[in-house]
């Protein structure tokens, strides 16, 4: 049941560089998954970490609360979108968060239904995988699947009217408690909606009660230039999910929201014995530490910046690029074939076991498997990010031919 994309056992890894257990340095162009945008190992991060330890690694917050948790949250809930008063609650993964947000959502609204979109991945919960779009492999033989998900299509231009056609035809927007979006779509192949397409969104569902829910779990913490992806629609969501990069490596995940919201649920109703677990609240706040003090998110611009113009000219030199898509360093080039430019997803596939051999980690992702996402980390130096755009490259002559 569990598998792993290579073969790559690590023995250690710091900043952009994995070392298995032979000695071999590879390149991660996959930052495990979007989780390690400030690197591996960060010195700030491992420090926190074991300092924390020295003093205590649990208690249960909703037994014995302390101040790394509280200071966390007043961070997050001043960071996230939105000039309003806010609430944090922490959990343990990201599949734990959006689920988290569809409860506090259907709790303060008082109506069931969930709206996702086409191409969405949200976790592999019951209720999480019944939100995400592809079938195989985190649906194949799960099912039954919870009710009252609705889903449409993501990102085209006259995308949210067909929320309207939604409400005629599959769900009453009466009933509907939330609607739940990735800014930009992560395993669902990197795809970012045109311009004006959150805020039409967003209007739609304040005209109907219902709440907006932005899942930024691997499109947030600057991945996109931004802290969160959302601001570059001046969206201001009324639950936030964040998970992944937020802990550099350490289970943890929030939602964070309009405090009428979040207040709203009553006491006991949210929580769970290792949410905001000491140890990772600290490597969090470390984090966010280092995002100010280093200036990750100027990292991360001009990191999407030297991306996307490799990438623009390699899609004018191999015809087996199809669309560039993403949005600042959330990138992904699309491998196609034939005169129709179909999903190449072999080819994708065949792209990442060459560039693995040459020492580099790169990602397939999307719903037909035919996407390179590249999810470098921030710090990774000019050197070693030449290096491994050398090896995309040659990587992608030789399947172009």
């Amino acid at each position: 049941g569990v598998s792993s994309t290579t073969p790559v056992h690590v023995a250690s890894a710091r900043g952009a560089i994995v070392r298995d257990v032979e000695g071999r340095d590879f390149i991660d162009f996959g930052g495990g998954i979007s989780v390690m945008n400030i690197g591996h190992s960060h010195p700030r991060v491992v420090a926190a970490i074991k300092a924390q330890a020295d003093k205590f690694t649990h208690t249960c917050f909703m037994v014995n609360p302390y101040e790394t948790a509280i200071r966390l949250a007043d961070k997050l809930c001043r960071l996230t979108p939105g000039s309003f008063p806010k609430k944090a609650v922490f959990v343990n993964s990201g599949a734990e968060a959006v689920e988290n947000a569809v409860k506090i959502a259907r709790y303060y609204t008082k109506r069931p239904a969930v709206v996702v979109f086409e191409n969405a991945y949200h976790g592999r919960t019951l209720l999480t995988m019944t939100m995400t779009s592809k079938v195989k492999p985190y649906k194949f033989g799960f099912g039954p699947f919870a009710p009252e998900v609705y889903r449409m299509p993501f990102g085209d231009v006259v995308g949210p009217e067909k929320l309207k056609d939604l409400f005629i035809t599959h769900v009453n927007p009466e009933a509907v408690a939330c609607v739940v979006a990735e800014p930009v779509q992560g395993e669902g192949g990197f795809i970012a909606p045109p311009p004006g397409y959150f805020q039409e969104l967003a209007k739609i569902c304040r005209d109907n009660g219902i709440l907006f829910v932005a899942d930024e779990i691997q499109s947030g913490m600057g991945r996109t230039g931004t802290m969160f992806a959302i601001e570059h629609w001046n969206v201001e969501p009324d639950l936030v999910t964040v998970a992944k990069s937020l802990g550099a490596g350490m289970p943890i995940a929030a939602v964070v929201g309009r405090a009428e919201i979040m207040d709203s649920v009553h006491a006991g109703g949210l929580g769970g014995t290792y949410g905001a677990n000491p140890l990772a609240c600290a490597a969090a706040l470390a984090v966010l530490e280092v995002f100010e003090e280093e200036d990750m998110l100027g990292k991360s611009r001009a990191l999407g910046k030297k991306l996307k113009e490799r990438f623009e000219k390699w899609q004018q030199q191999f015809k087996i690029i199809g669309a560039i898509r993403g949005l600042g360093a959330m990138l992904g080039l699309t491998i196609v074939k034939g005169e129709g430019c179909e999903p190449a997803a072999d080819e994708a596939k065949k792209l990442a076991a060459v560039c693995l051999e040459r020492g580099l980690i790169i990602l397939v992702c999307g719903s037909y498997g035919n996407v390179v996402r590249v999810l470098v980390p921030f710090v990774i130096t000019d050197e070693q990010l030449e290096q491994g755009l050398s090896i995309l490259e040659q990587g992608l002559k030789e399947i172009n031919l």
